[in-house]
């Protein structure tokens, strides 16, 4: 799973192998794994709420490029490498 963005110890995946629906990422932080959808909110796991806050306000920064990533990935194409937080 191709590692798409990373910031403050948090590593942002997605799958390029014809995905499934519907569109969400994954996120792991010491030991932490959750989904993510599209808006930002954790659909399951684990994940400290400082770094769900993180997550959320980069989804909410990088939501179309996300959204480009997700059609790459369900047609199985490579993913690009999406800015951190800063």
């Amino acid at each position: 799973m191709p590692a798409i963005s990373m910031f403050f110890g948090i590593i942002i995946r997605m799958y390029n192998n014809g995905e499934h629906n519907p569109p969400h990422f994954h996120a792991s932080y010491q030991g932490h794994y959750a989904t993510f959808d599209m808006n930002g909110e954790m659909t399951e796991g684990d994940m400290p709420r400082k770094q769900k806050k993180l997550i959320a306000a980069w989804t909410e920064i990088h939501h179309d490029e996300l959204l480009a990533n997700w059609e790459l990935a369900i047609s199985e194409q490579p993913l690009f490498h999406i800015d951190p937080l800063r």
